[in-house]
């Protein structure tokens, strides 16, 4: 299991981001510091990350993630991402996923999750995008919002 300040996954975040939009993830606000350690304390935005397993699982998501879905680290980095939508709403989640697959991201995502507690939430203008090494090493999806709302 990885680290949640692991530099390494940092610089993946953010150097596939950079290649698949070509441009600066919205995570990364002007002025922050640009580190592993803010971005999982620190950040406003959710940012999380699935692997490539057949049933994906999380691999990351940082404070303010953890607290929107109401899962700790450990918690999170257990759970298969499915579960992270009920499942009506995870055909949708699907087709989203094979978009990723065919164009590399997604960008302005509305949907419904679900946290631990059962609540319901809608994610707004998300982005979702494939986290790639420069050679293509597919590593898993990453994922990230920073306007969500009770429904």
């Amino acid at each position: 299991m990885q680290h949640p300040e692991d530099n390494s996954f940092f610089d993946l975040l953010v150097s596939s981001y950079r290649r698949l939009l070509g441009e600066e993830p919205p995570f990364l606000e002007t002025g922050a510091p640009h580190s592993a350690e803010w971005l999982y304390r620190h950040a406003p935005s959710c940012v999380l990350a699935h692997n490539t397993e057949p049933d994906p699982r999380f691999i990351y998501a940082n404070k303010i993630a953890q607290s929107v879905f109401g899962y700790s680290w450990d918690e999170f980095v257990a759970l298969p991402s499915r579960l992270s939508a009920e499942a009506p709403d995870r055909e949708e989640r699907q087709r989203l996923l094979e978009r990723v697959g065919r164009d590399g991201f997604a960008t302005g995502y509305s949907g419904i999750r679900i946290a631990k507690s059962g609540r319901h939430f809608r994610i707004e203008d998300g982005v979702l995008w494939q986290l790639r090494e420069p050679d293509g090493r597919l590593h898993g999806v990453a994922a990230t919002f920073a306007r969500w709302r009770d429904v």
